[in-house]
């Protein structure tokens, strides 16, 4: 099942977290860059965790573009699967950090927190990642 049927079956009711987890982590995502000459992602801060905004496909994508207002503007994105971007530049981000998926679709839009499970354990927030210090 792709990822957005996943998430429709999910938030019916009807899904299960693993299967959402691993489709979430084996889809292919638009990610929109807020400058390309840096590579920084587009984002957004809500509650002290810095979401990174992922679309499943040119339409998603679209639809968020329209509801901010910018949809004459050319976007830059990357295309990325979702295990690298939740294993890979997640850890990159300075404090905690998820991915929200679809953000513009009314009925369609997943968080994934930054949680065991979906993030490296050193980046959930549910982990205790404190200094061991010598004993």
């Amino acid at each position: 099942m792709e990822l957005t049927a996943e998430i429709a079956e999910y938030r019916a009711g009807n899904g299960d977290s693993g299967r959402l987890v691993g489709e979430f982590r084996r889809a292919v995502l638009l990610v929109p860059l807020a400058d390309e000459t840096t590579g920084a992602l587009v984002s957004a801060v809500s509650g002290g965790i810095r979401w990174l905004y992922a679309f499943t496909d040119e339409e998603s994508f679209a639809r968020f573009a329209r509801a901010r207002g910018e949809a004459a503007r050319e976007w830059p994105y990357l295309s990325i699967l979702g295990a690298r971007l939740v294993d890979a530049v997640v850890p990159e981000v300075d404090g905690p950090a998820g991915i929200a998926v679809n953000v513009a679709d009314e009925g369609g839009t997943m968080l994934f927190p930054p949680v065991a499970g979906i993030v490296p354990d050193s980046c959930a927030v549910d982990v205790d990642n404190g200094d061991q210090g010598e004993v």
